[in-house]
């Protein structure tokens, strides 16, 4: 009998997986993270972490399997949360859920788990895993779940293939619906449970509040700039090559105060993201104002009129080489080489016909069709039909 370490979170999801696990035969041990300690600024009652370590024993007790909690609040600060807040300083918008899988889940937590004995971790994650030999050598695929209104491949975006090997995800296969069938046929607790929302592991988060702790409030202008501003009208070079062409589709437009007109004040750039419509609190516009653009250094936001305004739309975005990462490593491209792909710069976005560019400095992605609120700090990931093959952090 191989022995698998379920992460249970106290959810559905992972409640079914470990019982899935169990009829197939496999010795199952279930442990909960406690990855946050500060209720200040949780919305707590929408996310205690004491509730769901309840449910995830009361799972475990109904299994009949060994269940254990873990902290990891040290770690999950230093590496999701200050990280967090850096990022947010710089005004770039970080993807806690991403890293968490790569540097918690299937890191600490992972190492913890082997260190237990075991064969493999789990998951509640709607993905599948497969495997081919290239070579002679088994490679391992991130494939997308098979309910495609929950597939959460995104989130393992980073995953490398030594994590993937030790990688389960029993749930992949079914639909959301199913799961819920499933476990209300086994009685468990988690059954009718809803689908926890916020941070991974903390819950909902009063995200002004969250970043307060660190990046004090500070008054600054809100200006919006006319959809028919000069700028986004710019010649493009008639004699511009390729790579030139790819550079000028991918860099953001640095925009003055002086460009278009103080409609607000803000309490502070970094609380603010490209895309972003609500929290600004100006009225008065015929449409609703979008964030199209943020300097932290003059903190200042640059804001559009309309969900279609130019100045949130790009055609290409660029990720530095030390941030380009391959799950599938046999398909790394080349300096000078490229592939057609199909791509999304954020989760549940559909995918999108795009190519990869490989050059000396990094990746630059061209869309066949502009992208809206291509998000500095986010991730875009890249697949090939149902498998995703690799990611990086947009710059």
């Amino acid at each position: 009998m191989k022995r698998v370490v379920v992460g249970l979170s106290g959810g559905v999801d992972s409640s079914v997986a470990a019982y899935l696990l169990q009829q197939q035969g496999y010795e199952v041990i279930g442990l909960f993270m406690k990855n946050w300690h500060d209720d200040s600024v949780t919305i707590s009652n929408d996310c205690p972490w004491l509730e769901d370590s309840n449910d995830a024993l009361l799972v475990a007790e109904k299994l009949g399997i060994p269940f254990q909690t873990v902290d990891l609040s040290e770690e999950y600060k230093e590496k999701i949360v200050d990280y967090m807040f850096n990022e947010y300083e710089k005004g770039r918008t970080p993807n806690p859920d991403v890293l968490c899988n790569r540097e918690i889940k299937f890191d600490v937590f992972m190492k913890i788990a082997l260190s237990l004995g075991a064969d493999y971790v789990a998951t509640g994650h709607y993905c599948r895993k497969s495997e081919i030999v290239v070579n002679g050598e088994t490679i391992y695929q991130l494939q997308a779940g098979a309910d495609n209104n929950k597939d959460q491949s995104y989130f393992l975006c980073q995953l490398s293939q030594e994590q993937l090997s030790k990688a389960l995800f029993p749930i992949g296969e079914l639909t959301k619906p199913e799961v819920r069938v499933i476990a209300a046929e086994m009685e468990l607790v988690t059954a009718e449970k809803k689908d926890s929302q916020g941070l991974c592991f903390i819950g909902k988060v009063r995200l002004p509040e969250f970043l307060q702790q660190k990046l004090q409030p500070k008054e600054g202008l809100i200006i919006q700039i006319d959809a028919l501003d000069p700028i986004y009208a710019l010649e493009k070079k008639s004699n511009a090559t390729a790579d030139e062409v790819l550079v000028d589709a991918s860099n953001k437009i640095l925009y003055k105060p002086t460009m278009g007109k103080v409609v607000g004040k803000h309490q502070g750039a970094h609380y603010f993201t490209v895309g972003q419509r609500k929290g600004l609190n100006v009225g008065g516009t015929k449409e609703a104002l979008f964030v199209i653009a943020t300097n932290v250094e003059t903190n200042t936001i640059y804001t559009g009129m309309g969900a279609h305004h130019p100045g949130l739309f790009r055609s290409a975005l660029f990720v530095e080489q030390p941030e380009v990462h391959w799950i599938r490593q046999d398909l790394v491209l080349k300096v000078g080489e490229t592939r057609d792909v199909m791509a999304r710069i954020r989760y549940r976005q559909p995918l999108q016909a795009a190519t990869l560019h490989q050059l000396e400095n990094g990746m630059y992605i061209s869309f066949d069709q502009p992208q809206s609120a291509i998000t500095e700090g986010q991730f875009v990931a890249w697949h090939e039909g149902e498998e995703l093959l690799g990611s990086g952090v947009i710059s």
